[in-house]
């Protein structure tokens, strides 16, 4: 597939997340991720929102299912959600209830390996169950935690090539990517790029980061889409 740009709009209010929405599809972002973020603040509202505003754009409403898979699918999906994500760490009848409800209402399935003991077996696990896509992905927390007590940040990228060689889906790298690591990410063989914090979102705070944001969203786009498709 061809590389693809996905903004994650991990802010907690809708207006501020439809006018991020806004500018990034102008500077040629090609999916949008209701982050966890506005999920929590906003709901099915935000995904609502985001629907009616961008009515051809693919939306990510980035769930973290762990329980509850069917019904949580299905009331992001009838909100216009066309992807739904699940955790590899979630019992293997809630994945296998998501993938199933992906199927009934014609949204697509990423699985997400976070905080598994092994992360390739993990995302292994999740297209086994029938997932549409592998997040590979290092937490928030797991990240900032182990770099305060001194100690090396881990990266997706550390593990990301046996990710993509262990799976046929395509991959997402997520957690803690400097730019330039976002954008080589499809050289590793993993075509769905994701930028959010602390790419283009204010980390500490999840508002919008300071500067121009269109303008540096753009060139960011054109980088990952001069990729060869992966």
């Amino acid at each position: 597939m061809r590389p693809i740009v996905q903004i994650s709009l991990d802010l907690t209010n809708i207006d501020e997340a439809l006018e991020t929405a806004e500018l990034a599809m102008r500077a040629g972002v090609d999916w949008l991720e209701a982050g966890t973020p506005l999920i929590l603040a906003e709901g099915l509202h935000g995904v609502r929102a985001l629907r009616a505003a961008f009515p051809k754009t693919p939306i990510v409403a980035d769930l973290k299912t762990m329980d509850g898979g069917y019904l949580e699918a299905e009331m992001m999906a009838k909100a216009g959600a066309t992807h739904v994500v699940v955790m590899a760490r979630a019992h293997e009848e809630t994945i296998r209830c998501v993938v199933k409800a992906g199927a009934d209402f014609g949204c697509q399935v990423m699985g997400d390996n976070m905080v598994c003991e092994d992360m390739v077996a993990g995302a292994k696990w999740l297209e086994d169950l029938g997932c549409d896509y592998v997040i590979h992905h290092i937490g928030y927390d797991e990240r900032r935690g182990i770099a305060a007590r001194g100690l090396r940040m881990p990266s997706p990228l550390d593990q990301l090539r046996e990710v993509v060689n262990a799976v046929k889906i395509p991959v997402q790298a997520v957690g803690g990517l400097s730019l330039e690591q976002a954008i080589a990410c499809p050289s590793y063989g993993a075509p769905l790029v994701v930028l959010g914090a602390p790419l283009t979102i204010d980390a500490d705070a999840f508002k919008t980061a300071d500067g121009n944001l269109e303008a540096s969203l753009k060139l960011i786009c054109d980088a990952i889409h001069a990729h060869e498709d992966v």
